[in-house]
């Protein structure tokens, strides 16, 4: 685990890039622990360049540093150490030289993949998963990728064809930026190395700001930094000669078989265990977040650690701390928790936002920085549940299509005008919503687990809009289920959206800014061939969410269904009425800056009327209060 950065080129002088500390390694072009003692009196060497951006994502890597410098391309890394303590240092070059490669994440497999390789005459020279990509690279090119099991974002640079290659998870479970800036590819695993590049061009895009109103989350590929591009999921990059070329190298694809429950209940639970297995490999001790919920006690279940963390609020209906410590006494595990107070959780919220380095409205970000921090201090990495949801059908939501077919088995002429008819009862006659709703098209209605404001409504509080709509976001991902039942269309969306840009997103940066590695078994490539083959009526029915899963987690644990599940759960709602909260985020509306943006009294009555407890406004506050502490954090 670990951070990276890098840039191609450079237009500054390359002539006095060694230093005292390099000198032993410069043959190599290696340089570890680099220190500032350039001879010359240039600021901007590609050395002092590359020291800066790495020393901003020192927290991805406290355990070590190192760089790779040529007039050609300079690389940056930092290190956390889990596998081969000794010698997985980065950058990594291969024996002849050839290549050198920057990674962050894990490869679960790499020792299967090593022993592949070492039958095809590959030897080795130190124990890491590093190694085995420089490996597998050099045999196999760019469809190194279809070997691989694990998470990870990398780059691998080819000396002798001055070209790199890139790729991203499955599953988009590490980060991956880059951008091409005064005619140098930047990349890194946080935006916020590329401030310390001097030809970085710090611009607001306020198509990203548009769109996030809506899904609560960075959505489009293009980051809100002008210029700045996430690699999405499950893709690979090459760049040569000043291009850039992405191509899609893996797709997760439902395709239900009718297979008998019980052999599902079997394979699921086998699979699950073994990529937990893969999951707790490490030199270090790893425990477990533990919220309370059906996924993360699954995984706590069969992971066997020593010790599990939980958080929760001192307000009634907000915490799961007693339910965690009851399966870990269960299990035999220390259980460590944490009361949140109101003024800890207001008090982070803008180190939260420059951690995240675009803004995001989802309040758990929150919670999970301190169940991190919580970890961090007994554990260098623990076991999450994030990806059971959108996997095996477990969000509310998604029985959405169950509970509307009586109204959506009729014609969608008739449909229509029933909906028509209802949007003119008063809002609050009871059915009017699931008569709206059920008018319309799964494409119409759903756009992920979040939908703050509507397309009309950003319109509204905006004052400058590109007119991209959420349909036009979300359809390229529905066409291609086009012949799916809405379950799985919903599942779909949410495996390429919600999941990449909100779930894991603040999985990585929240773990990573306090040092601690975060795994997450259930994304993993064999768990979701699993999962792709379940008939959707035990992915999601009438008797409970993600069905064929329980089934399977409560063969190693006691299931208590009848509990409500909260996972962090985070009193925002009650928070924005009183009276200290309401004033915080009423001062923060009334900035200058943010009149740039919006129509400052339209915020101030969403607020307002939310205080009157007339609406709950809760989400949409959220979701503009955290553009503001982002905005004075990064983009000022």
């Amino acid at each position: 685990m670990c951070g990276f950065c890098g840039f191609t080129g450079s237009e500054f002088s390359t002539n006095n890039v060694n230093n005292n500390n390099a000198t032993n390694n410069v043959n190599n072009n290696v340089i570890n622990n680099v220190t500032n003692n350039d001879t010359t009196n240039t600021t901007h060497t590609p050395t002092k360049i590359i020291k800066k951006m790495t020393e901003r994502i020192k927290h991805r890597g406290p355990d070590g540093e190192g760089y790779y410098i040529t007039p050609a391309i300079s690389l940056g890394f930092r290190r956390l150490s889990f596998f081969d303590l000794e010698n997985g240092d980065q950058p990594m070059q291969s024996a002849d030289g050839r290549f050198c490669v920057v990674f962050n994440g894990e490869i679960y497999n790499f020792r299967e993949i090593r022993a592949r390789l070492a039958e095809l005459g590959r030897q080795f020279r130190t124990d890491s998963d590093t190694e085995v990509l420089l490996h597998l690279y050099d045999q196999y090119g760019a469809e190194m990728t279809s070997h691989l099991r694990g998470m990870f974002a990398f780059v691998i640079y080819d000396k002798t064809n001055d070209e790199i290659f890139a790729a991203r998870d499955f599953f988009g479970i590490k980060p991956f930026y880059y951008g091409v800036f005064g005619g140098s590819l930047l990349f890194a695993s946080e935006i916020k190395a590329f401030l310390e590049h001097p030809s970085f061009e710090k611009n607001i895009n306020h198509s990203a700001l548009e769109s996030y109103l809506s899904f609560q989350y960075s959505v489009q590929d293009e980051t809100f930094f002008k210029g700045v591009f996430k690699l999405p999921a499950a893709h690979s990059m090459r760049y040569k000669n000043g291009e850039i070329t992405i191509a899609r190298y893996w797709q997760a694809q439902f395709s239900p078989e009718d297979t008998p429950l019980q052999e599902l209940v079997e394979k699921i639970d086998k699979t699950v265990k073994t990529s937990v297995e893969y999951h707790r490999l490490a030199d270090v001790e790893v425990g477990s977040l533990l919220s309370g919920g059906l996924d993360s006690s699954y995984v706590t279940a069969v992971s066997d650690v020593a010790k599990t963390f939980t958080v929760g609020f001192d307000y009634e209906g907000f915490s799961e701390i007693e339910r965690a410590k009851e399966l870990s006494k269960e299990k035999g595990a220390q259980h460590i928790s944490k009361i949140i107070t109101a003024e800890e959780y207001w008090e982070i919220l803008p180190k939260i936002q420059y951690h995240m380095d675009e803004p995001l409205a989802d309040p758990a970000a929150v919670a999970l920085y301190f169940v991190c921090k919580l970890a961090s201090e007994n554990v260098k990495g623990v076991l999450s549940g994030e990806g059971a949801d959108e996997l095996f059908g477990g969000y509310g939501i998604y029985r959405e299509p169950l509970d509307l077919a009586p109204i959506t088995r009729l014609p969608m002429p008739l449909r229509r005008l029933i909906g028509a008819v209802a949007q003119k009862f008063p809002f609050k006659i009871k059915g009017r919503n699931y008569l709206i709703r059920a008018s319309k098209t799964i494409e119409q209605r759903f756009i992920g687990n979040a939908n703050i404001f509507s397309d009309m409504e950003r319109a509204e509080i905006l004052k400058h809009t590109s007119g991209l709509t959420t349909a036009e976001i979300t359809k390229p991902y529905f066409d291609k289920v086009a012949h799916c039942d809405d379950i799985t269309k919903m599942q779909y969306l949410d495996i390429h959206l919600w999941l990449t840009g909100d779930i894991l997103l603040k999985a990585d940066k929240m773990s990573m800014a306090n040092s601690l590695e975060a795994r997450v078994p259930f994304l993993d490539k064999e768990v979701f061939a699993v999962a792709a083959k379940i008939p959707t009526r035990y992915r999601m029915n009438k008797r409970a969410g993600k069905y064929a899963l329980r089934l399977a987690a409560s063969r190693n644990f006691i299931d208590q269904k009848e509990k409500k599940r909260l996972g962090f759960p985070v009193p925002t709602r009650l928070w924005l009425r009183e009276e200290k909260y309401y004033n915080i985020v009423l001062s923060a509306f009334k900035q200058d800056f943010v009149a740039e943006f919006f129509h400052t009294d339209k915020l101030i009555t969403l607020l307002e009327r939310h205080r009157a407890k007339k609406e709950d406004n809760s989400r949409k506050i959220w979701a503009v209060y955290m553009f503001c502490l982002w905005y004075k954090e990064m983009a000022v």
